[in-house]
C-alpha cells in the first residue's frame, strides 16, 4: 500500500458535508493511492460513516479540515500543485484532457450549492465530466471517483505506481505505524524514536 502512495495527488472537498459522500470520496482516494485529503467546512467537525470524526484521520487516509478555501489553496500552491476545479460551468475542459502526472489537487463542491466562486476563481483549470443524458450533473462522490480513476490511469501508464513516491524517511515512519499501531502510539506519546525494522517487519534492537 505504501509503495503505491501518491503524495503529490490530493482531493479538496469544498463544503461536502453529507456523511455518505465523504465516506465514498475517502474510499476512492485510498483506492488510487491518496494518503491525504483536504476538506473545507464551516463546521468544527465533519463526519463520515467509517469514522465518526472524519476531521481526524481514518485508518489509511488522513483528512485535514480547514475553514476557508484560501488557506488550502495557499498550502497547495506552496507545494507546487496544479489546482483543478470540477464544475459544469461554461468554458471547462474535458477532465480527460488534463495531465494528472504532475502534482495535482482536484477540487469538488458541495451537494446543494456546488463549487464556490472563490474556489473556481483560484483554480488553474476548471474541468468537467461530459454529460450525454438528461441529468445535469453527477453525484459529487461519483464524479470524484471518475476523475481520480483517470488520474490513476495516467499515472500507471507513466510508471508512477511502480516506483516508490513517498520520501524514504516518511515511508519508514508510516511502515512502522502500520505494522505496530499500538507500540507506535506509545512511542509517540513518550517522544521516543521508532526503532528500525528488518525486511520481515521485525524490530531491530
Amino acid at each position: 500500500m505504501l509503495l503505491h502512495r501518491q503524495p503529490d495527488l490530493t482531493v479538496v472537498m469544498d463544503n461536502v458535508n453529507k456523511a455518505h459522500n465523504l465516506s465514498a470520496i475517502l474510499r476512492s482516494c485510498d483506492v488510487v493511492g491518496i494518503g491525504h485529503v483536504q476538506a473545507v467546512s464551516y463546521r468544527k467537525y465533519i463526519h463520515a460513516r467509517q469514522n465518526n470524526a472524519a476531521a481526524g484521520s481514518s485508518k489509511w487516509t488522513k483528512l485535514h479540515l480547514y475553514h476557508d478555501i484560501a488557506t488550502v489553496y495557499e498550502k497547495l500552491t506552496m507545494e507546487g500543485m496544479q489546482i483543478l476545479v470540477a464544475t459544469n460551468k461554461e468554458g471547462c475542459v474535458d477532465f480527460r484532457d488534463v495531465d494528472y502526472t504532475v502534482p495535482t489537487a482536484v477540487v469538488v463542491g458541495a451537494e446543494w450549492d456546488g463549487i464556490s466562486e472563490e474556489a473556481v476563481n483560484g483554480a488553474d483549470h476548471t474541468i468537467s465530466v461530459p454529460m450525454l443524458g438528461m441529468v445535469e450533473s453527477l453525484n459529487v462522490s461519483v464524479a470524484t471517483g471518475v476523475i481520480l480513476f483517470e488520474a490513476q490511469r495516467q499515472r500507471e501508464n507513466k510508471g508512477m505506481y511502480a516506483t516508490q513516491q513517498l520520501d524514504p524517511v516518511l515511508f519508514e515512519q508510516l511502515l512502522f505505524e502500520a505494522t505496530y499501531p499500538r507500540l507506535s502510539h506509545e512511542l509517540r506519546v513518550n517522544g521516543t524514536p521508532y526503532p528500525p525494522l528488518d525486511e520481515q517487519g521485525n524490530i531491530l534492537l
